[in-house]
């Protein structure tokens, strides 16, 4: 940037140099009417939109910002449609791992049933401890006929 910024009056660009004004009146008298505003410059048109290289360039330029607008517009088309597809698989495996889980869960319950079935049942379990009872008060009664506490040693 080695242009310096105009200043002054004449810095717009495509204007001409100002005519001097002319001087305004001191006083006005109280009836009369305000004089027309006075000029200080000229004002040009600013060209047309459609001429010259830079309407066209802004033409490319909206027509690249339109093709981005549809390519974005695309592609969170797809991104939504593969989040959903993603969802759809996530409870699938969800649901998978839960009947792996169940299976599991299944096994160890049956190796657990197959385990205790090998196990006497509670009938199998009373007659034992009846058994034990008679014998055990028959083996004392035994013991105390034939003397056989004296063979125990004293204390």
């Amino acid at each position: 940037m080695t242009e310096t910024s105009p200043t002054g009056r004449d810095f717009i660009p495509g204007t001409s140099a100002p005519p001097s004004p002319a001087p305004a009146p001191a006083t006005a008298p109280a009836g009369s009417v305000p004089a027309d505003p006075v000029l200080i410059g000229k004002a040009a048109p600013l060209p047309a939109h459609g001429n010259g290289p830079s309407s066209d360039q802004l033409a490319r330029i909206e027509d690249k910002c339109s093709r981005i607008e549809d390519k974005y517009a695309r592609s969170e088309a797809l991104l939504s449609r593969v989040e959903e597809k993603v969802e759809g698989a996530a409870g699938r495996m969800n649901e998978a791992a839960r009947q792996s889980d169940l299976s599991a869960l299944r096994s160890e319950v049956r190796a657990i049933a197959d385990r205790t079935r090998g196990l006497p049942g509670s009938g199998a379990l009373v007659l034992t401890a009846i058994i034990t009872a008679v014998l055990t008060v028959a083996l004392t009664i035994a013991a105390q006929r034939f003397h056989l506490d004296a063979m125990l040693p004293p204390r």
